[in-house]
């Protein structure tokens, strides 16, 4: 039986077992150590468990109980039996409605859950698996366990300019994160057709940032620029520099020059150039990958870690995950966004 079958199951028996063993204990007991009032715990067991339906049921099955008890307790109509099954009837009543409140809870958060999860999705678009000689691969994990909202972003566009990314990490979580990090793509999609340069494109989205975003607010970012020349065109504002693979055992942070303020606090990045050869890839990440701990309090070893090198980019973004995963022992704590990006040989098709 699968772990999802036994778990429906102990919806019903784990109520069903807590009330044979009060039946049992009541009919042990003196008739002075009675405890048949005490059935209704059962339901109230099931209302956390289980249906409405089935709670219901229970609460039916535990009342007759309470009133089969009269044979073993010799109390049948008396004033403590009729107090006795008032009280399990009472109590039977209530746990019927909180599991009522508890399953149009959960309806209404499955509702919001929905909802965030399609805003997500509208928000960071599927990554194209190749633009030109580029291959490319993007992974997003939530900190917020119901769903898949988060305050990382990533984008890609192929302008005339060259294949450009972005990579970024707004400051919190939730859906002001959210909200933040749609104002920047949005942004970034319009400026990365429309400027010439990168740094004309950072210099767009620190005005739109500084506009829309609080006094406390801020997002870190690394653009990249892909050019025909096999060279690539970074620049850092407060973001992790990329990760260099060029090859299944060799890893380097990219050096993405001296280091800016994140977007909202006026950065003035310089670009940097290097040149990306066939089959050497580059891994863009947030702040969730490599700041991520384990029960020591030791930080993810990015640059030792051995995933990478299969020579899928989706699988090998995969092994990565699941390295922090092993490294965390549990859920990761933040958002992480990744993208990796590969050189690949063929025609070069940009705009």
């Amino acid at each position: 039986m699968s772990s999802r079958r036994w778990f429906r199951a102990g919806e019903v028996l784990i109520p069903l077992g807590v009330l044979f063993l009060l039946v049992v204990t009541d009919a042990l007991l003196p008739p002075s150590l009675l405890i048949t009032g005490t059935f209704a715990l059962a339901v109230g067991v099931a209302s956390v468990l289980t249906t409405v339906t089935r709670t219901a049921l229970l609460a039916v099955a535990a009342l007759v109980m309470a009133g089969v008890s009269a044979l073993w307790n010799q109390n049948l109509g008396t004033t403590e039996w009729w107090i006795r099954m008032v009280v399990v009837a009472a109590g039977g009543a209530l746990a019927v409605l909180v599991a009522w409140l508890r399953a149009r809870r959960d309806r209404q958060l499955q509702h919001m859950t929905a909802i965030a999860e399609a805003a997500q999705r509208a928000l960071l678009r599927a990554m194209p698996g190749s633009i030109g000689s580029l291959g490319l691969a993007a992974r997003y994990v939530s900190a917020t366990e119901e769903a898949l909202v988060g305050g990382d972003l990533y984008e890609v566009a192929d302008t005339p300019n060259g294949v450009r990314l972005v990579v970024g990490d707004v400051r919190g979580k939730g859906l002001d994160a959210v909200q933040l990090a749609s104002t920047v793509l949005a942004a970034f999609r319009r400026a990365a057709r429309l400027e010439p340069s990168l740094t004309e494109v950072a210099a767009d989205l620190d005005e739109v940032v500084t506009a829309v975003a609080g006094d406390e607010d801020f997002v870190t970012v690394v653009l990249a620029e892909f050019h025909e020349d096999l060279s690539v065109t970074l620049l850092n504002c407060g973001h992790h520099p990329p990760l260099l693979v060029p090859d299944a055992r060799s890893r380097s942070l990219v050096d993405t020059g001296t280091p800016q303020p994140p977007l909202g606090l006026h950065p003035e990045p310089s670009p940097t150039t290097c040149q990306l050869t066939e089959g050497e890839r580059l891994l863009f990440y947030t702040d969730g990958l490599v700041e991520s701990r384990d029960r020591d309090g030791t930080f993810f070893p990015l640059e030792e870690s051995s995933a990478m090198s299969a020579s899928d980019l989706g699988v090998a973004l995969d092994d990565l995950l699941g390295q922090v995963v092993d490294h965390v022992g549990t859920r990761v704590s933040d958002d992480l966004a990744l993208v990796l990006v590969e050189r690949r040989n063929g025609a070069w098709s940009s705009g």
